[in-house]
């Protein structure tokens, strides 16, 4: 008799499901788990083995075979312990031959006989729900598991033996609630940044449309202190943004005690990180710092010093807003949707912008070219925002704190986004939010200038050699100024401070 349990295997984050077929017959003892298994599953064989022995049971001196349909998907990871371990004590009677029917399984045993959380189980308990699955997880995933349905059946064990008398009704496991993590409160407020008043109009543009802005100025300007504070004045996820970026954070096992949260994701990766590290890759297609930045922020410091191949594969997550991940037996697909925010010297010295003074290195430009030449033209292109941040005097310092703060700029940012959802949603696309992410066809009409801007925009498309791509992203950063004065219509003034923005892309493009 073949006894029958159902898992899943990751793509990205969609959960397939997996049968795995437990079958115990007369030969030769040995325990065989086939199905394209890797490493961390063919090992289960004696992770299992102890399991079972630490609960009180022992494998029959028989022929075991474990095969994990379908075989041509690879099987990956170590969440294949608990249906094999559960597979096995139903083939052997401790378990009711039918107590597994119509349950979605995952799990890591520990040799103890303990159920150790695994990546994965928000996207499995989605996937289980689909199929109007109940979910056994582990303990720890439990509070994970149950944001995917408050009707679905999740049982959450600690341990092989709560299982066993869970299901012979000696003792009952209640079902987990979902849980949102506890936030510290953020300390970083923009009331701490003084001056640099221009810097700060930009991140509140940026935040209020979602527009990709890169900082250059010399060292110790504060643009990395600019960048810090940008998560306190974005508006917290909405649920649908929730779940999409805890199905990326749960593949990635990046969720902590089954909680989730409601703050928007900020990363800040090294320059040093490579292509894979970024963009997601290795051996099982993890996600990268692109993925797991999705609807919040992607830092990037010292731009000119990441890898230049490194930087130009963000050229298709900026344009779509997702990632492919390509190997030799598969091909996943994760979401990508992020704010860069960049930050920069305008040299390598940093001191090209300051007055009298002589570089070491030859000509000022010359030495600002090749230290610019790094970024590529094409990458370039889609940075809505670009804001020259000039070093702070000590005049500035000086000065009592600015009277508006964080709270004040995030309540301006969410009327405008409260505004942008419900025009896309009133245009029929409600997986729109931002202008940033606008299609071109409906942002020309929704971001129509009026007969003097009209004219400006003309002009300044054939002065400032603008691109396709370019025209089209004057045209979102217009629309999200208009939002933010709460005016129906695109005008002359948004579009000329639109284009003021893209401004210092030429210089920097013409230097470089």
């Amino acid at each position: 008799m073949v006894q029958r349990v159902s898992t899943v295997a990751f793509e990205g984050i969609e959960a397939r499901a997996v049968d795995v077929q437990v079958q115990i017959i007369p030969g030769l003892p040995n325990f065989l788990i086939v199905g394209l298994p890797d490493k961390a599953v063919s090992e289960a064989r004696e992770r299992v083995r102890a399991a079972l022995v630490a609960s009180g049971l022992a494998l029959p001196a028989r022929r075991i075979v474990v095969n994990l349909a379908p075989a041509d998907l690879p099987k990956e990871g170590s969440h294949y312990d608990l249906p094999i371990a559960l597979g096995l004590m139903a083939a052997i009677g401790a378990l009711p031959s039918d107590a597994l029917a119509g349950f979605t399984v995952l799990g890591e045993l520990g040799l103890d006989g303990s159920i150790a959380p695994v990546a994965g189980v928000l996207p499995a308990a989605m996937g289980a729900n689909g199929r109007d699955e109940g979910l056994i997880c582990p303990a720890a995933c439990g509070p994970e598991a149950a944001w995917a349905s408050p009707d679905m059946e999740i049982i959450a064990a600690s341990s092989l033996i709560q299982l066993a008398n869970h299901f012979k009704g000696t003792q009952v496991l209640s079902r987990p609630q979902a849980a949102i993590r506890t936030e510290a409160p953020n300390l970083l407020d923009l009331r701490d940044i003084k001056g640099q008043e221009s810097a700060k109009r930009a991140l509140e543009i940026a935040a209020a449309g979602g527009h990709h802005l890169l900082m250059i100025g010399a060292p110790g300007a504060g643009k990395s202190m600019l960048a810090a504070r940008l998560p306190s004045i974005l508006p917290p996820l909405s649920p649908q943004e929730l779940l999409d970026v805890s199905m990326i954070a749960s593949v990635a096992g990046e969720i902590r005690d089954g909680a989730l949260t409601s703050r928007r994701p900020f990363r800040a990766p090294h320059h040093s990180a490579s292509m894979a590290a970024l963009t997601g890759g290795g051996i099982r297609a993890r996600p990268g710092e692109v993925s797991l930045a999705h609807n919040g922020v992607l830092f990037l410091d010292e731009l000119p010093e990441f890898e230049p191949r490194v930087l130009d594969s963000l050229r298709q997550p900026l344009e779509n807003g997702e990632v492919a991940v390509s190997r030799v037996n598969h091909r996943v697909t994760y979401p990508a949707r992020f704010m860069m925010v960049a930050a920069m010297n305008p040299c390598r010295c940093g001191e090209a912008f300051a007055p009298g003074f002589s570089c070491k290195r030859g000509r000022i430009d010359r030495c600002t070219s090749d230290y610019q030449s790094r970024i590529s033209g094409p990458l370039m292109d889609r940075i809505d925002l670009r804001i020259e941040v000039p070093a702070v005097t000590a005049a500035d310092l000086i000065l009592p704190p600015p009277a508006e703060g964080s709270a004040e700029v995030a309540a301006r940012v969410a009327a405008a986004r409260a505004i942008q959802a419900q025009r896309y949603a009133a245009a029929g696309l409600p997986s729109v939010r931002t202008n940033a992410e606008a299609p071109a066809a409906v942002l020309e009409e929704i971001a129509k200038p009026d007969a003097q801007g009209l004219a400006l925009l003309r002009d300044a498309a054939d002065r400032m050699r603008l691109s396709a791509r370019g025209y089209h992203r004057v045209l979102r950063v217009a629309r999200t100024l208009a939002d933010l004065d709460g005016v129906a219509s695109v005008g002359k003034l948004h579009l000329a401070e639109a284009l003021s923005y893209r401004a210092l892309a030429d210089g920097v493009r013409s230097a470089a």
